[in-house]
């Protein structure tokens, strides 16, 4: 089991959302988040005044899949997230060893 973990503009996110569930993803958490990359924000006007927008907004979303899902999810997000500017966003992928679902203390694969 792999949990992708994708750091993408709030505008992609129900494209996102439906390309995962397209493909069979079944659960996921999605986040509010303020955070930057290589962009380092903007300045913007208030009131006449200029200042700098630091933090910029973006959305988490997580997902835990079976290893046989990882190409898929990955490619899935990576086409519905992008738009070829900067500011796209990430994808982290990283390694579960276990999985436990509480209500009935499946384990595995079948708990996700």
């Amino acid at each position: 089991m792999h949990k992708i973990e994708a750091v993408i503009q709030p505008s992609k996110l129900d494209a996102v959302k439906d390309a995962l569930v397209e493909i069979g993803v079944e659960g996921m958490t999605i986040l509010e988040a303020r955070g930057h990359g290589r962009q380092k924000g903007h300045t913007e006007f208030y009131r006449g005044r200029e200042y700098s927008v630091d933090l910029l907004p973006k959305v988490k979303i997580e997902t835990v899949v079976a290893d046989d899902m990882v190409e898929r999810a990955i490619q899935a997000i990576a086409t519905a997230a992008r738009t070829g500017k900067i500011g796209d966003g990430k994808i982290f992928v990283s390694r579960i060893s276990e999985a436990i679902r509480i209500r009935n203390d499946e384990r595995g694969e079948i708990a996700l």
